[in-house]
């Protein structure tokens, strides 16, 4: 009986509702019931085959779904590659296909070859010999970091299943070991066969043994007074399954293992309708390019999402250290790396804050003074992969703007420091430790809908206008405007001297003054890839290339460097997807927007580096006839008249 009513609860789900325990735990009893699942099978990643938006938006509550479940699966014996879907509705494998890992690339690094490089590596001989070229005859004390191998086009590595590895000294268990990078070496990992595929051995450095231990217990100030931040009558948020309601913003929380938390069907309530924003909203990518071209470090790029399953290092957050306030935790039910269902607690924080000003006013000339608070619902999640953390915050506004600010954290990637020496990749950031230069480049992956399905983009510039006849003193300025209408003409830089922007409109929904109504995306406009344009990287990373990419809506084109980022050449991103050059002018639209930082390292960034911030903002440009947030409550003033 308890089966047939889990099933009935499935077939009844929205399509969109989160995978639960019992139906990640029945996607593997099915693949193994099935054979396909056996003792040496890992489950890379399991998620949710979320269904096309048609059918998602024709979906009335009480209508039947077929519930499917995408899995990729690697046989840790041989490294044979499937791809299967399951439909949990009615119980049976509906598709099952060999992956050629070759053309396509591989699944994501597992936890478990974390631990597995570790035993490859402590126990070649080749590698404990130039430790011992460095002074070091503990293997064990030598910890070593399993990075993603990237493509390079070296002899005899195709078809393998390769980590490169740099390793760092441990002085005991409690130790910083970012502080003691052993450089000058790194190891080629095949993890299929568990050996070392390939040695480079660049010469000792000198290794830096200081300790920098700041996570352990030391003297701390005594200034601090409390900040109590509190909700008497609870929040003004509601929340119904996975459906959030706060002031007249209303969406869907989602969470998988590659882009962790995704927003979908975001609207704004604007009188008796509510009016859709956003479809989906999620960051599809991120990787982090390094700078220094030294043989053992050329190949340093990672892809946070696609080679490390960024949903699944999310952190568990606590109250009081990650999140302040009256909170609404969200847990994320992910799988481990043979099937089971794992579930990460308090995985998604979602709390409102005061933002300052919305808007204020004193008026001379009838005597009155108008203020409001502004304030934002938070929805967030952390992350650590390796060595950094990363947090994304997205944020909803009272007067419809929408943000995302993505923080940046944790220990700077360490190598040795050549004394007396300028080197020109790297800072030194302590005595004989180097951090070479990198970037962190974000791809948010906005589909679009925009009062409906009917969209389009113009790029707006700023535009200076010379002196003549109709500017006689000069003082004249404009914009131009430029309507980017097929997908080979909306692969665009930012440009801060031109405080270039991209609106996103809706030509058939029209507003007071009968203009299409939209929302403009305001871009920060960081440098995108330094990498050069010939590099494997740029490549790869094809979509840090540019700003703004914009595309037509397609079902199967959901992350912006291709579906398998791990030792895939490049093959298969956006830069392939553009070349239909499909029209964009009053379609349904993807935007696509890389955005980051460039951190050249600062020794106050060591040994834990401060936030560092970026991300970008939507803000409504014609989507309301006049500001949605005129009927906010005047604030409770601490002295009589000075709000009104």
């Amino acid at each position: 009986m308890r089966q047939t009513a889990k099933n009935e609860e499935t077939r009844m789900a929205h399509p969109l509702s989160r995978l639960t325990e019992d139906e990640v735990a029945r996607n593997r009893a099915l693949l193994a019931g099935a054979g396909i699942a056996t003792e040496s099978t890992r489950f890379a990643l399991v998620s949710l085959l979320e269904p096309a938006k048609a059918a998602v938006l024709a979906w009335q509550p009480g209508d039947p779904v077929d519930r499917r479940v995408r899995s990729l699966l690697l046989d840790r014996r041989t490294g044979a590659v499937r791809e299967t879907v399951v439909s949990l509705t009615s119980g049976e494998v509906v598709a099952d296909r060999a992956v050629d890992v070759v053309a396509e690339g591989q699944p994501p690094i597992l936890h478990e070859e974390f631990d597995l490089v570790e035993e490859i590596l402590w126990k070649d001989e080749a590698w404990n010999a130039a430790m011992r070229r460095r002074g070091i005859d503990e293997p064990r004390s030598v910890r070593i970091s399993a990075l993603s191998a990237g493509c390079f086009d070296i002899p005899g590595e195709t078809g393998l299943r390769l980590v490169r590895c740099l390793a760092f000294l441990q002085l005991n268990k409690d130790d910083n070991l970012w502080a003691h990078p052993i450089d000058g070496v790194v190891a080629y990992g095949d993890l299929i066969a568990g050996r070392v595929h390939d040695l480079i051995d660049d010469g000792p450095a000198d290794i830096p043994r200081t300790a920098y231990d700041y996570h352990l217990d030391g003297p701390v100030r005594d200034t601090q007074k409390p900040i109590v931040i509190t909700q008497p009558e609870g929040p003004s948020f509601t929340v119904d399954g996975d459906v959030v309601t706060w002031e007249k913003w209303q969406f869907r929380i989602g969470f998988n293992a590659v882009e962790g938390l995704t927003l979908h069907q975001i609207g704004f309530q604007d009188g008796d309708r509510l009016r859709p924003v956003v479809y989906r909203a999620s960051v599809a990518e991120m990787v982090v390019p390094y700078g220094d071209p030294s043989p053992v470090r050329f190949w340093q790029n990672y892809f946070d999402a696609g080679e490390y399953s960024l949903g699944k290092e999310a952190n568990s957050l606590t109250l009081g250290c990650d999140c302040l306030g009256e909170i609404r935790y969200f847990d994320a039910v992910l799988h481990d790396d043979d099937g089971h269902p794992h579930t990460i607690a308090n995985a998604i924080c979602m709390h409102e804050e005061d933002a300052g000003v919305l808007w204020k006013h004193t008026d001379h000339y009838n005597g009155s003074v108008s203020t409001r608070r502004q304030r934002r619902l938070v929805i967030s999640f952390f992350v650590t992969v390796g060595n950094y953390d990363y947090g994304f915050y997205w944020y909803l506004y009272l007067d419809g703007t929408i943000e995302l600010e993505c923080k940046a954290t944790g220990i700077v990637f360490t190598s040795a420091f050549p004394a007396d020496d300028d080197y020109p990749w790297a800072s030194e950031i302590a005595p004989g430790i180097g951090a070479p230069f990198h970037q962190h480049l974000f791809s948010a992956r906005l589909d679009m809908m925009v009062d409906g399905l009917t969209n389009a983009v113009d790029e707006i510039d700023a535009q200076r206008v010379p002196i003549g006849p109709g500017n006689p003193h000069g003082n004249a300025f404009t914009r131009k405007i430029t309507r980017l209408a097929k997908e080979s003409e909306a692969a665009r830089l930012a440009d801060g001297n031109l405080g270039r922007t991209w609106r996103i409109s809706n030509p058939e929904s029209r507003n007071a003054l009968g203009k299409p109504v939209g929302y403009t995306l305001h871009p920060e406009g960081q440098p995108p890839l330094l990498a050069d344009d010939a590099s494997s990287i740029a490549r790869r990373a094809a979509f840090t290339r540019k700003h703004l990419w914009v595309t037509a809506y397609a079902e199967d084109e959901r992350f912006p460097a291709g579906e398998y980022v791990n030792q895939n050449d490049g093959n298969t991103g956006i830069d392939t997807w553009i070349q239909a050059d499909r029209d964009l002018d009053g379609a349904d639209l993807v935007v696509w927007h890389t955005f980051g930082l460039t951190h050249y390292p600062r020794t106050e960034d060591w040994p834990i580096m401060p936030v560092d911030h970026t991300g970008f903002t939507l803000k409504p440009s014609g989507f309301f006839d006049v500001n949605p947030a005129l009927d906010t409550p005047a604030p409770k003033p601490q002295h009589p008249g000075c709000c009104h």
